[in-house]
């Protein structure tokens, strides 16, 4: 069956802003069906919709029928229906709605190295930045570099106080008409707070927290580019991290980005919470395996990716923190920014944080100390898969006393040795200047 859609019609349910596509007509003749693979798995193929000025995409899984509805930005009615369905397949969902666990964390923590994980992360915050001074604002709030950001494209940023400690850090998307920033469950409402406190009367800033009226899948592992593929969204593979696309699923916009948050590797999928259910049963249909919020805890403590109220506290700051990947070292005046470059300029940073190998369990908050002098402090840890007997930790070292597979004591009996952990070490620090040279 063909379907005639205007392209207004495909573009308007982006719940970030409206946009004008004039008056050309598309006409989508079976934009999308199922079939059977070769594993007797369900395929879900997303047709592309050319249409100008960007390319709009249709996805409908099991039906060869596609809807144009607008989408409204209030929360549709069956918003829970995802986590009624999950609980029904015997996850543990809190009361806050985080689904906890399905029961597999060692089984998703193995696929997250070996095979594929889909993860609901929509208790994160989402906050939308419209208006016309948004790239300017976002540019003088945050580390990274906005105005160079092309429509499409995407970056990690920090949020710092004025002496540059660290408040988040956050996953950006710069959308036609607005910035989507991705931030930590904890942070997105003192975020928001911020930036309006910052906004002064003649900037043409708008900031609105979109939490509850989308949902935030993480695809993850070394098979997600075969699942993104299946989906027939494949231009996506090899793209730039932070890249990002817009997709329909029943008429319901879906947003595919590069990178999933914890790493470089695999996609976040930002939807309409209604269209939630449709595409977590079409990426399971592709072999992903379901990973909770406790096993995703314990994948960042392993992968070394700070989180705030542990490694991300106004008692250090970001360069510490070693997210060098997000700050810009050659943009103007920002926030933060004068502590920055001289730190920097003057090789001040006197701490940094590190991965750990812990001969056992251990607190958060226990000392770190070589020679029985303190020399840091542990900030998170977790423990490995069952009958491993591996545990492991991220804590701040003094520089002087911290390389790599040096043994520290974590506590009175606890024996620690320094790694780089794999979202650490990805980081490009400066080079350091040598003292020698004038």
């Amino acid at each position: 069956m063909s379907v005639p859609v205007t392209a207004q019609a495909a573009l308007s349910c982006f719940p970030w802003r409206r946009i004008d596509a004039g008056s050309a007509m598309i006409v989508v003749a079976n934009p999308c069906h199922s079939t059977l693979s070769s594993s007797g798995r369900a395929v879900a193929f997303i047709s592309r919709i050319p249409c100008y000025p960007i390319l709009a995409r249709s996805f409908k899984i099991g039906s060869s029928s596609t809807s144009s509805s607008p989408f409204e930005l209030s929360p549709p009615p069956i918003d829970h229906d995802l986590l009624e369905e999950i609980t029904g397949d015997g996850a543990t969902v809190s009361e806050a709605g985080i689904i906890e666990t399905f029961g597999n964390d060692d089984e998703a923590l193995d696929a997250f190295d070996n095979g594929v994980v889909v993860s609901d992360l929509s208790h994160f915050g989402r906050i939308r930045v419209s208006g016309d001074d948004r790239i300017q604002f976002l540019h003088n709030q945050s580390t990274a570099n906005f105005e160079c950001l092309q429509q499409g494209q995407g970056c990690d940023t920090v949020f710092v106080t004025p002496t540059a400690r660290t408040i988040d850090i956050s996953h950006a998307w710069n959308m036609k008409n607005s910035v989507l920033l991705m931030v930590s469950p904890q942070t997105c409402s003192s975020i928001t707070q911020m930036f309006n406190k910052y906004i002064f009367f003649a900037d043409k800033v708008e900031v609105e927290d979109i939490t509850k009226k989308t949902s935030l899948f993480i695809l993850a592992g070394p098979q997600s580019n075969q699942v993104i593929e299946s989906l027939n969204v494949g231009n996506l593979v090899g793209q730039p991290y932070g890249t990002h696309h817009h997709y329909t699923v029943n008429g319901m916009p879906l947003t595919i980005g590069v990178g999933s948050i914890i790493s470089e590797e695999g996609y976040t999928l930002l939807m309409s919470p209604a269209a939630a259910g449709t595409v977590w049963k079409s990426l399971l249909s592709q072999g992903a395996l379901p990973m909770g919020s406790n096993a995703w805890e314990r994948l960042r403590v392993v992968q070394g990716r700070p989180a705030p109220g542990m490694e991300l506290t106004d008692e250090f700051n970001v360069l510490e923190a070693g997210l060098w990947n997000s700050i810009s070292l050659n943009k103007g005046c920002y926030k933060g920014q004068e502590t920055v470059s001289r730190l920097i300029t003057y090789d001040g940073v006197k701490q940094t944080l590190w991965g750990i190998h812990l001969s056992a369990a251990a607190e958060p908050g226990t000392l770190i100390t070589v020679d029985g002098k303190k020399v840091g402090k542990l900030t998170s840890y977790t423990y490995g898969r069952e009958g491993s007997n591996k545990h492991y930790g991220l804590g701040y070292i003094r520089r002087q006393a911290a390389s790599q597979g040096k043994t520290v004591a974590i506590g009175d009996d606890i024996v620690g040795t320094l790694v780089e952990a794999p979202f650490l070490s990805r980081q490009s620090p400066p080079p350091i200047p040598s003292k020698s040279s004038s």
